[in-house]
């Protein structure tokens, strides 16, 4: 599982700080905080049939992940709307688009870890591009080595981009010929993938790990609502591998492949034994979602 490069976004506008500037154009300074630290939050976004999809949300969790990393000067959540606006427009994009967005402390006076060098407010990034989701219909884990953070190390409620926690585990994936790494807490019980949220079922409820040491998942939210919005049973509990090598499915969330059957982990072939598919409906119900919630654009 490789994304490609889409000719389509070879001429892209990308937002950076009020400026919309060619791809081939669009840096940052060598001082801003993302480069020297990885000191920033994102998002990711998708834009479906003319509407941002679960955007209040994301705003919230960004805004959520900027208060917590004490950052100062956010910019409120209608500045960043109006500003994906003026970017998704430049663009003409109105479906099948991608968007990260993030906000980074900003550029430092000077090389250093302080925050007190950072004098000129944070910088906006907004960067979208031609981009269905990414997964296959099936893809296959294994469990890394490397550990999810807890809230003991960093939290995984800030949704940062100091990502190497889980970089790590999708390099051991590479090499053992996988999708994603399955990364587990300091307990040993299954967390979540490198980039996305895992959901089992068994005997039609469908499990998911407790959001302690795994990102609160938007797409991972609206699973849980969906399901309790249609009657199938939903828990949330501590789950161990053996339960999720012998559940009849196995699936992952997040805004950059929707929902994603688990074909197998660490060479145990998921077995449906239910006779039916839980995942598919949960599918269904989230298919229609996409195609009717979200923000509209208004161009």
């Amino acid at each position: 599982m490789l994304q490609q490069y889409n000719p389509k976004n070879e001429h892209i506008l990308v937002y950076i700080n009020g400026v919309l500037q060619p791809r081939k154009e669009a840096k940052v300074s060598v001082f801003d905080s993302v480069v020297q630290g990885g000191d920033a939050v994102w998002e990711g976004l998708r834009v479906y049939n003319g509407r941002i999809f679960s955007l209040e949300r994301h705003l919230e969790r960004l805004q959520n992940s900027a208060h917590a990393l004490a950052f100062t000067e956010v910019p409120d959540n209608a500045f960043i709307t109006q500003a994906l606006f003026k970017t998704l427009q430049a663009n003409n994009m109105r479906d099948g688009v991608h968007i990260r967005l993030t906000l980074t402390r900003g550029e430092k006076i000077t090389s250093g870890m302080d925050p007190r060098l950072n004098q000129s407010g944070p910088t906006l990034i907004i960067l979208p591009e031609w981009k269905p989701p990414v997964y296959p219909p099936e893809i296959t884990l294994i469990t890394s080595s490397v550990r999810r953070n807890s809230p003991l190390f960093l939290d995984s409620k800030i949704h940062h981009n100091n990502l190497l926690n889980n970089i790590l585990a999708k390099i051991e994936a590479n090499h053992a010929g996988a999708d994603a790494g399955l990364m587990l807490d300091k307990d040993g019980y299954v967390s979540e993938a490198n980039g996305v949220n895992v959901f089992c079922v068994y005997k039609s409820t469908v499990y998911t790990p407790h959001a302690d040491s795994c990102l609160p998942g938007i797409t991972r939210e609206l699973v849980i609502e969906l399901c309790r919005q249609h009657g199938i049973s939903i828990q949330e509990k501590n789950l161990s591998l053996t339960e999720f090598y012998t559940a009849d499915e196995v699936f992952t969330t997040g805004t950059m492949g929707e929902l994603t059957k688990v074909s197998a982990i660490d060479g145990r072939k998921i077995i449906n034994k239910s006779g039916h598919s839980t995942l598919e409906r949960i599918q269904g119900h989230f298919k229609a979602l996409t195609e009717t919630g979200g923000t509209p654009l208004p161009f």
